[in-house]
């Protein structure tokens, strides 16, 4: 097994269509299979889900969106790149709960509850918003 650190990161071209979120899933599972020490698989397929669908919901055009998953010596770090320039809702603080009574909205709340670290930046074609998680 490579060393995570000397490991490129892992990147596909996801469709803007809701079946990106199972194939999100499933990449962020085999590259997770790679680190040298565990990491929080089910988190992070969670998280990358909500990221995902996060992309797909938010933006308007038919641009396929970016996953990036890179195997760290302390972790993994997940970003979803799409075409939108605006950035997310409040990823930095989870004391901004959403109303409990609506459908959706708890997304990103999640993200900065259960990552170790998460944020956006701006990309020469949009955004990219990403988390980090620890290794076990």
């Amino acid at each position: 097994m490579t060393e995570a650190a000397d490991a490129s990161p892992w990147r596909v071209t996801l469709p803007h269509s809701a079946e990106a979120v199972p194939l999100a899933r499933a990449l962020v599972r085999t590259a997770l299979a790679h680190l040298e020490e565990t990491t929080h698989s089910d988190t992070a397929e969670l998280l990358t889900a909500e990221l995902v669908a996060n992309a797909i919901q938010h933006t308007r055009d038919d641009h396929p969106i970016e996953l990036v998953v890179e195997l760290l010596p302390t972790g993994c770090q997940v970003e979803v790149h799409d075409r939108d320039p605006a950035p997310p809702g409040n990823l930095t603080d989870p004391g901004d709960m959403p109303d409990p009574w609506q459908e959706d909205g708890r997304g990103l709340l999640l993200i900065s509850t259960l990552s170790s670290a998460c944020g956006h930046r701006a990309t020469d074609q949009g955004k990219a918003v990403w988390f980090t998680l620890p290794a076990c």
